[in-house]
């Protein structure tokens, strides 16, 4: 392990790791950002991130919240991103950490490229989707032989944060699964778009809550009453909305959840 971590590149002054902390279980970090949350001396990061995250840095490490919720009171993303320049021409090493992957729906790209307008070093750090990781916790295959040979991501709200001007109608006929993410409080006006242009009233859908966690919930429904139940069962974000055949997989596939069931039963 010593020797893996010998080769990872050093965490100059002056520069800014954009990193990814995965979809919430502090074990699915990748082994950079663990080094990285050691050396850093200022870790600005996003509200989906634990404490059990924030708890690997060093002593000396200063702890900025950015973190950015529908609905609620956030950081402007163009403060956030200024902040990260004006830390590092302090010479401070500044990690950036976002849940999941920075460059999916992380606004990662958005950093990077001020960063290079400015002529600050950084360096990206992968991290596992939510998209991908969540679902793998779920008992649902982002992908399956039988079911289909590709899969779209989409995000559930545009800048404004309003239904994206996405071509549903290309979506909907032409991708088997579609993951959906923050997409809760448009989740009514996606499943009509959905079923009007074609995909079946009665295909499955999962509601995915908290994915990785302790406290990870999933809701099995359908397209025509998903708005309703995520209603009736009190689910709120951070959510993710699966759509397609591979949510049928759920009841055999879902791991997680079994552990999860088992660890209360012998409590």
């Amino acid at each position: 392990m010593e020797n893996i971590l010998s080769k990872i590149p050093p965490f100059e002054p002056g520069s800014v790791w954009l990193v990814g902390a995965g979809p919430g279980d502090p074990g699915l970090l990748t082994l950079y950002a663990v080094e990285g949350l050691r050396q850093a001396d200022v870790l600005v990061y996003d509200a989906l991130v634990s404490k059990e995250i924030l708890s690997l840095t060093g002593p000396d490490c200063v702890l900025e919240y950015a973190g950015k919720r529908g609905g609620k009171p956030s950081s402007k993303q163009k403060d956030i991103t200024e902040r990260l320049v004006t830390l590092a021409r302090e010479g401070k090493k500044v990690l950036r950490l976002k849940g999941g992957d920075p460059y999916i729906f992380g606004r990662g790209g958005e950093e990077a490229l001020r960063l290079n307008a400015e002529n600050i070093p950084f360096r990206v750090i992968p991290g596992i989707s939510s998209g991908v990781g969540g679902l793998a916790y779920t008992g649902i295959p982002l992908t399956h032989r039988t079911k289909n040979s590709a899969a779209t991501f989409v995000t559930g709200h545009d800048a404004s944060g309003e239904v994206p001007s996405v071509n549903w109608e290309h979506i909907a006929k032409g991708s088997p699964v579609i993951v959906i993410y923050m997409g809760m409080k448009h989740i009514k006006t996606i499943t009509e778009k959905l079923m009007g242009f074609g995909r079946p009233s009665d295909e499955p859908v999962a509601i995915v809550n908290n994915a990785t966690l302790p406290n990870q919930r999933v809701l099995i429904t359908s397209l025509a009453t998903a708005a309703e139940d995520v209603e009736k069962n009190n689910f709120e974000p951070p959510a993710l909305i699966v759509v397609g055949g591979v949510v049928d997989l759920h009841n055999e596939l879902g791991w997680y959840m079994k552990e999860l069931k088992a660890a209360e039963a012998a409590v």
